[in-house]
């Protein structure tokens, strides 16, 4: 296989996490030459070199300017602050220019978590399909509506623009670029060495908190906890209704307008939310954990919780598995 390295250009902001850029200078910037020679060359570059402070107020050597974007291979814009991103403060003009010039140059741009919003000020990612944070997702979508935002996915994999989900997910694009670039062997072998998985199966649904209602709607809560107590039974709108006290079609308006969905659509949720805590805290079967959360047989169990979640309750337990006990008597 031809070894394809270059130029990793990191475009470094002022108040940047540090996360996502160690993610890019231990796996571009450490000297990895034993397993492909030659490995990446890392560049920092920054609006106004030399000095740059981020976040906790580390402060790094940046010697590049951002005309070196322009003569990268690939660029990488690791993550926004939460404040920058939360109060749409616009990206440095500086920066999305040359971002624009280093892709009509040819370059690989690739963002980290919140850093798509960078890309997407660009216009980089105008009709593509892109993520980030799932924290942020609808944050993206609302500000960029050109762009399909997938909040599902760990990474989003466009040929010359890439996108990463929050966080760890940064690993897993930064060691999809070495697959793609050196070969799965050598990913594999790096993957080892910083000991996380090589491929993580699903996406980020899979750490997705399950949303719930809000607290004291319209006489809701009776409804909702006796749902919840009732969980591994076949529950009905009517039923519902019934202890709410209202008419189902009274208690569907109220639901939607307390949660934005329907009941069955909040039941079948809390279902999934109850199969995933009893896959991290028990060591049930999983055909006695489909019944207690009221999936029914264990295939109807996976195949909603792949559909949901994006991995099969197997692998989700492997993923998450927590202090295992034999029997739950909260349990119904």
């Amino acid at each position: 296989m031809k070894v394809v390295t270059g130029v990793v250009a990191l475009a470094v902001t002022a108040g940047m996490p540090l996360f996502e850029l160690s993610i890019a200078c231990e796996i571009f910037g450490t000297d990895r030459s034993d397993l492909a020679d030659p490995w990446y060359e890392l560049r920092l570059c920054a609006a106004d070199p030399q000095r740059t402070r981020t976040q906790n107020g580390f402060v790094l050597h940046t010697p590049h300017d951002l005309e070196m974007l322009a003569a990268a291979d690939t660029v990488v814009v690791p993550a926004l602050s939460a404040d920058a991103v939360l109060s749409g403060e616009p990206a440095d003009p500086r920066l999305l220019d040359a971002l624009r010039a280093a892709h009509a140059n040819g370059a690989r741009i690739v963002s980290l978590c919140t850093g798509a919003f960078v890309l997407a000020e660009a216009g980089l990612l105008d009709g593509r399909r892109a993520t980030t944070h799932w924290v942020y997702t609808d944050i993206l979508s609302a500000r960029h509506p050109e762009v399909r935002v997938d909040p599902a996915v760990l990474y989003v994999d466009e040929g010359d623009v890439l996108t990463s989900a929050g966080r760890s997910a940064g690993i897993d694009l930064c060691l999809h670029l070495i697959r793609t670039d050196l070969g799965a062997e050598i990913a594999n072998q790096v993957a080892r060495r910083m000991v996380v998985p090589a491929h993580r199966p699903g996406g980020q649904a899979q750490y997705i908190e399950t949303p719930v209602p809000r607290a004291g709607d319209d006489g809701l809560a009776p409804a909702l906890q006796w749902a919840v107590e009732h969980m591994d039974q076949q529950l009905t709108v009517a039923q519902m209704a019934c202890w709410a006290g209202v008419s189902p079609r009274t208690l569907v308006r109220r639901f939607h307008d307390a949660t934005g969905t329907t009941p069955l659509r909040w039941l079948h949720a809390q279902r999934l939310a109850r199969a995933r805590h009893l896959l991290e805290s028990t060591d049930l079967p999983i055909e006695r954990i489909s019944q207690l959360c009221g999936m029914g047989t264990a295939g109807n169990l996976r195949h909603h919780f792949i559909r949901s979640v994006g991995v099969t309750p197997m692998e989700y337990r492997r993923t998450f598995p927590g202090q295992s006990t034999p029997v739950l008597s909260s349990v119904p």
